[in-house]
């Protein structure tokens, strides 16, 4: 991260090109409209988190609780109040509607990144594509990734090459902070890796390709773009996305003796690394149980490596997000539990700090960030687990079981907020045993 940060500054591109107030809510087609000729693509599209981007609860519990009032009190920070629309409410961005009103007043800011979004931007100001720097030209034209057989009766279509790259997922998948911190770098992490450089992007793999019709009048094609943008919030996505294996270093051992679990784990699915996006709110996090022969449970907590800023990877019931007081009025508010997962856990993430450098999860007031121990694409890392076998354990099976869980949210952050359940339930990524056998 600290190579692409240098990298940018020093070519002298960070300065994002945003269009609020430059357009109407008028000059957008409401995605009804759409959805009579496109229908398939409308129906995936109402069911994806694009159309839930403004109105979705932790984004508006977010927005309106905590971003909004941080702003109105700090100037350093002031841009965010209309900036956190660039990419939630973009219609409600360039039509300078700021802030848009509430979810349940059901205005068109509602509608979120819709059809006539992504479909009405012909490029990007500046070399790097972030912080919501697109160039939209709303009206008759709709710039795509593919020219139809059929012409439309409503509008033209214009083909870009911009609509069949990655780099069009930049625009609001990079984000820098207030502070000029890379607090989003999804299209980054990609453009750095694997994939990128095999010809891999985005759109393989969240707008798989099907054969369907992309309208009710045209043919159906065998690699039409599904609009079902799936990711960070699919659990089926998310599901299977590392994998875990674990060994003991002896097959057999005495109570008293120690054994040493090695565990692997590859990212083998995902373009950029894991977790990415909102890694301020993300967490995920390695627990390793062992089950003796009489069905007693211990936990194994991992061994140190050593690495500057490790404490901020295993898990405690340290305090942070001590800014989150900034917003609701408590200058004094002393946070809530940093993890709350079990002690001693593994936990793969970036931390971000606040300008007292605080552990924070407030992206905009993202000062600085921590040690980056997420799994970057078709990386292996491996973690170690010593278990002293206690001097009274039962001879028998000794069952380990490695459990990956990944959480939307950080639980404390979630039920201090009031923020939905199923904002931080957890969804088990993948899980692996093994088994030593403990002579009596």
């Amino acid at each position: 991260m600290k190579k692409l940060i240098f990298f940018f500054i020093i070519c002298g591109i960070i300065t994002a090109q945003p269009e609020q107030g430059k357009f109407s809510y008028k000059d957008f087609k409401k995605p009804e409209f759409c959805r009579s000729c496109h229908n398939d693509f409308y129906q995936q599209w109402k069911q994806a988190m694009m159309s839930q981007a403004y109105t979705h609860e932790w984004d508006e519990i977010e927005y309106f609780k905590l971003a909004v009032p941080h702003a109105e009190k700090d100037e350093k920070v002031a841009e965010v109040k209309a900036g956190c629309n660039g990419c939630h409410s973009p219609i409600a961005y360039v039509s300078g509607d700021t802030p848009p009103p509430l979810p349940k007043m059901n205005s068109r800011a509602n509608e979120s990144v819709s059809c006539d979004v992504c479909h009405s931007i012909k490029g990007y100001s500046g070399d790097v594509p972030y912080n919501f720097n697109y160039i939209m030209e709303p009206g008759k034209t709709k710039f795509t990734s593919r020219k139809n057989r059929v012409d439309s009766p409503v509008h033209e279509i214009v083909v870009t090459e911009l609509h069949k790259s990655g780099d069009f997922c930049g625009i609001c998948h990079n984000e820098k902070s207030p502070y000029g911190v890379w607090v989003k770098s999804t299209h980054l992490e990609w453009k750095e890796g694997p994939y990128s450089k095999e010809g891999v992007q985005c759109q393989d793999c969240h707008m798989t390709k099907g054969e369907m019709k992309t309208a009710s009048m045209g043919p159906a094609y065998k690699d039409a773009k599904l609009h079902l943008f799936h990711g960070a919030h699919d659990p089926g996505k998310v599901r299977g996305v590392i994998e875990l294996r674990i060994n003991p270093d002896m097959r057999q051992a005495e109570p008293g003796e120690t054994v040493k679990f090695t565990l692997a784990l590859f990212n083998q699915k995902t373009g950029h690394k894991f977790p990415t996006g909102s890694v301020e709110d993300r967490i995920v996090w390695l627990h390793v149980e062992a089950v003796d022969a009489n069905g007693k449970v211990y936990h194994l907590p991992v061994d140190k490596k050593g690495f500057e800023g490790e404490e901020y990877t295993i898990a405690s019931k340290e305090l942070a997000y001590q800014d989150m007081g900034i917003a609701l009025g408590n200058p004094d508010f002393k946070g809530v539990e940093r993890d709350g997962v079990p002690e001693g856990d593994r936990i793969f993430r970036m931390p971000y700090f606040d300008p007292q450098g605080r552990m924070t999860i407030q992206q905009w007031n993202t000062a600085s960030l921590g040690v980056d121990y997420r799994i970057g694409p078709r990386e292996t890392k491996l973690e170690t687990f010593t278990f002293h076998i206690p001097d009274d354990m039962p001879p028998g099976k000794l069952k380990v079981t490695a459990v990956l869980n990944y959480q939307l949210l950080v639980k404390p952050v979630a039920d201090f907020l009031g923020v939905p359940e199923e904002e931080s339930r957890i969804v088990e990524v993948n899980r692996h045993s093994t088994e030593i056998e403990i002579l009596p």
